[in-house]
């Protein structure tokens, strides 16, 4: 069956359908031996070659990992600096998955890996991605006008922050500093951004732990180790994927209609002293209509 290439190459975990198009713009993918530049190429999954990178791309069954990832990997799945990646981790898995957002090198905690392209597409969506709820031990103790800041949203990299959700949910002392642990809830993806939320409000940090993704939390987990999803776990991202489609479409714009001219009421008949009233700006005074001729 004939079909797009960008759905053969999302539904092998390769990459999103927009991304898909792009590693076609970029001459990266194949079919029979033939690079393809046009997005609205199809072929057939099961007879014709389909290549990206020169690697072939195979049909292969969904897969949905729920990584608890420690400090000292990335979250791609290579890493031009040869730092360890967190596929390092997913011993005994097979199936081209890739990592659903990003986790700081320097952070721990949970990260989503999947081969499903248009649902990692639609849950990292720029305009409305999943909320994620971290855990930051800061420098000092903030206080309540700092966390209302942060809720509020602070300048970073020359732009504002969203409104988030902040508290704080300990006070911890480790020598002689004051540690404050925070609880944030954030609907952005931007580079660092606790991190940098923090610093802007001059408490750095200097432990940061990611303890949700949407629906996903699972405290249980040891450091360094993966499980797969429950039926129900990937049941419950997939309606938050479907919200957020559904936040995302643009209201339809109705053109206004056409004022229509209000029917005229019966004129009265006229007597002898009748008045009517004509606005003459504010102030409107009544000033006889006619006068009838006395004879």
């Amino acid at each position: 069956m004939q079909v797009r290439l960008q759905k053969i190459l999302s539904g092998a975990g390769v990459a999103s359908r927009r991304a898909a198009e792009q590693l076609m713009r970029e001459g990266r993918v194949s079919v029979n031996g033939q690079t393809v530049l046009d997005p609205g190429v199809k072929a057939d999954p099961e007879q014709d070659d389909v290549r990206v990178d020169g690697r072939r791309v195979k049909a292969q069954q969904a897969r949905y990992i729920l990584l608890n990832k420690p400090k000292g990997f990335v979250t791609t799945r290579s890493d031009p600096q040869r730092r360890p990646t967190v596929l390092a981790l997913l011993e005994g898995v097979r199936e081209y998955v890739y990592p659903v957002g990003r986790l700081d090198y320097d952070s721990e905690g949970l990260l989503l890996l999947t081969n499903d392209g248009d649902l990692a597409a639609r849950l990292t969506h720029p305009r409305h991605e999943v909320a994620r709820v971290y855990e930051a031990r800061v420098r000092g103790i903030p206080d309540e006008r700092t966390i209302e800041r942060l809720a509020r949203g602070v300048i970073i990299d020359d732009r504002r922050t969203a409104p988030a959700e902040v508290r704080l949910v300990r006070e911890l002392q480790e020598g002689k500093y004051d540690i404050g642990v925070l609880e944030l809830m954030i609907r952005e993806g931007r580079n660092r951004q606790v991190r940098k939320m923090c610093e802007a409000v001059g408490h750095p940090v200097f432990a940061l732990r990611r303890t949700r993704i949407g629906p996903l939390s699972d405290p249980k987990l040891p450091t360094g180790a993966w499980r797969d999803l429950t039926p129900r776990e990937v049941a419950s991202l997939q309606r938050v994927a479907t919200s957020l489609d559904a936040a995302r479409e643009p209201i339809p714009v109705q053109s206004p209609a056409q004022p229509t001219r209000a029917a005229r009421p019966p004129r009265r008949a006229s007597g002898f002293g009748q008045q009517t009233k004509h606005r003459r700006g504010a102030n409107a005074v009544g000033k006889p209509a006619h006068k009838r001729k006395v004879r």
